[in-house]
């Protein structure tokens, strides 16, 4: 990141609270994602909550962080009081007169609360038990808890998560200590399709209406690569969101990253995708035969071969 572009995300990061005051100012999708993804990162690293969902809620409910509460409460979702709340309020019309809402010092106040309100409250309880990482299920999972009224919350979730990729977010959620500065330097664009990089290999983020074939074609990759670099095979099925390496695989993890301990539902495919490691290396770096089940807990080495 040149000293430019480093001085004005920050100069977004920190004034965007500052301009959303102003009426005549209104705050882009764009500019609300670079000023609050890292947050939301972080917020996921803490809870699990998929920082794709916190996002999608917070641009929802704040309408980018250009609705009323936002700007007088930096109150991002909707929030109320409840009886517990012990800060200060405001209060305005809702669904009844004069309701009180939950009003914080900064933006960042409102993403943490977020976070305690979804962990601590009882009725979300089920999500966190599902371990499910995926945002179409935490998407439907909110509305089932009570999150929200409207009966079509989840499909404005997940919309907004598609239509800006937020899930690509997602996949720093089983990396603790991301060097979130940089997120903002991880892709390279061909045409309308972002190219990532993780461990230095290129990488895309499977969208809706993706095949082997069409991604192929668009990226000028050999098919029998697509499958070779991926560890897949012929009968192997795209999901929305998932990582494709259009480059081959390293032997080992970048140097920040020595193990990684299983978490619930990872396999040892889905561990050599998220750090950019070739699957057989792998296995030859945890004395695994090839095909070998790992379980929640394991650690898994990155680096070097397993003594």
């Amino acid at each position: 990141m040149n000293k430019l572009h480093f001085v004005f995300s920050l100069l977004i990061i920190f004034n965007l609270s500052t301009l959303a005051q102003k009426s005549d100012v209104k705050i882009s999708r764009e500019d609300y994602l670079k000023a609050y993804k890292n947050i939301a990162i972080a917020e996921m690293q803490r809870s699990g909550i998929p920082a794709s969902i916190t996002l999608s809620q917070g641009m929802l409910e704040s309408d980018n962080g250009n609705s009323e509460l936002a700007k007088m409460a930096n109150n991002h979702f909707g929030i109320k009081c409840h009886n517990s709340w012990q800060g200060e309020k405001l209060f305005k019309d809702d669904d009844a007169k004069d309701e009180c809402f939950r009003k914080y010092k900064n933006v960042d106040e409102s993403y943490k609360d977020h976070t305690d309100f979804i962990m601590n409250g009882s009725r979300y309880k089920s999500l966190f038990d599902s371990k499910s990482a995926d945002y179409k299920d935490w998407a439907n999972g909110l509305k089932k808890a009570g999150y929200a009224t409207n009966p079509k919350y989840p499909q404005l979730l997940i919309k907004i998560i598609e239509d800006n990729s937020l899930f690509k977010f997602d996949d720093y959620r089983a990396i603790k200590n991301t060097p979130l500065a940089n997120i903002d330097n991880v892709y390279l664009t061909s045409g309308s399709r972002e190219i990532f990089l993780t461990n230095r290999i290129k990488c895309i983020k499977v969208r809706e209406g993706d095949t082997f074939y069409k991604i192929s074609k668009e990226l000028d990759v050999m098919l029998w690569q697509l499958y070779k670099y991926n560890d897949l095979d012929k009968d192997s099925k795209l999901s929305i969101g998932q990582t494709l390496y259009i480059q081959p695989k390293r032997s080992k993890a970048e140097a920040k990253f020595e193990t990684h301990t299983v978490a619930q539902g990872e396999t040892i495919q889905s561990i050599s995708q998220l750090y950019g490691v070739k699957l057989k290396k792998l296995y030859k770096k945890n004395n695994l035969n090839e095909g070998a089940e790992i379980k929640i807990g394991d650690v898994i080495n990155l680096r070097r071969k397993k003594i």
